[in-house]
């Protein structure tokens, strides 16, 4: 029995290590699970989804190379770009004090923005060598708050974890619960044209004030074989600057509007102004993308409710101009700067 005293302590002394180190453990996986908001590959996300409690949901899809926006729209990459790098970067400071406890958790109930974040796992994945079986599959679910008190962090709460978190962007002196907006607008690409010349099958555009200068390109083929007709009679143009109607469709490949306006006009002051007549229309038809449609008006270089309304000389911008976009949709503001090479009227490109 003697003999084996120094075998049975040294088994008694491994259990209680072990016992030590796994209750160590456990609770490590419970601080990484409840305080785990960083995503650490986030080229594997595919999927983002934002709400608040007053049923504003924004759902953010990587499709191919790009993200489209609720289906329908797509995404700034800009915006996702800055949202993805938060929550690749962002650190936990420390979790809420008890004293504070209570606030922040009814806070964050009242007000808090839930944000599900989607990527791509495998079920076989051997030392990120060999991937089998992809699928995607639901990584995080965490819910947003407002900023602490000296407005450097933010509150920060792992559905169903038991305490909030602050955490804060190491590169950024302020708050980060701005970059989960669940508002449609902050999301929208202000893309209105992105057509690659080798798609485009046919492109018009309609000069409201002088129709004249109204016409319409038909491309044949890519290798610069175009059809030019003038819109106002349908007369065929055999004698035009093949070079100018190339270079007018390549600058279709990237045409942003500045501002969306639909929530900054009343719908009574977007109806009035839509319903004056047009200054352009440009419609395009791609192979891939269909047929898209925008109308140009003109915009008061003073604000339109303090146009003369006896018909008196108004001042006209000449710097801007609004437009209806994306089916009717959405009110813009845009630049003559951006267009202005997309407006030419017909004469520019006879010989």
């Amino acid at each position: 029995m003697r003999k084996n005293r120094p075998i049975i302590f040294i088994l008694l002394f491994l259990a209680i290590v072990a016992v030590v180190l796994l209750t160590q453990n456990n609770s490590s996986t419970l601080q990484e699970k409840e305080s785990g908001f960083a995503i650490a590959d986030t080229s594997a996300v595919t999927k983002i989804f934002i709400a608040d409690k007053q049923d504003h949901t924004v759902l953010l899809e990587r499709i191919n190379n790009a993200w489209e926006l609720n289906g329908k729209f797509l995404a700034d990459p800009k915006m996702l770009e800055i949202l993805l790098g938060t929550m690749h970067r962002i650190k936990v400071k420390a979790p809420v004090s008890l004293s504070s406890h209570n606030n922040v958790v009814s806070r964050m109930a009242a007000i808090g923005i839930k944000v599900e974040i989607y990527e791509m796992g495998y079920r076989i994945n051997l030392f990120d060598k060999i991937k089998l079986f992809g699928h995607e599959r639901l990584a995080k679910v965490f819910y947003v708050g407002d900023a602490t008190q000296d407005m450097r962090g933010t509150y920060m709460l792992m559905e169903n974890a038991e305490r909030p978190y602050v955490v804060y962007l190491p590169s950024l002196r302020g708050f980060i619960s701005t970059r989960f907006s669940p508002m449609e607008d902050a999301w929208k690409s202000h893309i209105v044209f992105n057509n690659k010349l080798i798609d485009i099958q046919s492109l018009s555009i309609s000069f409201g004030k002088e129709p004249t200068g109204s016409f319409k390109v038909e491309v044949n083929n890519v290798s610069g074989n175009y059809a030019l007709t003038a819109l106002q009679n349908n007369r065929k143009i055999t004698n035009f600057d093949t070079l100018k109607i190339l270079n007018l469709l390549t600058s279709f490949a990237d045409l942003r509007y500045e501002t969306r306006l639909n929530n900054l006009y009343t719908t009574e002051r977007i109806d009035s102004i839509i319903a004056s007549p047009f200054l352009y229309k440009i419609s395009i038809k791609d192979l891939n993308k269909g047929e898209k449609t925008i109308r140009m008006f003109k915009r008061n270089a003073i604000p339109d409710d303090l146009v003369d309304g006896e018909g008196g000389l108004i001042p006209i911008d000449h710097d801007r101009f609004y437009a209806l976009i994306n089916d009717d949709e959405d009110f813009v503001l845009m630049q003559y700067f951006v267009f202005d090479r997309v407006l030419q009227p017909l004469g520019y490109y006879e010989k």
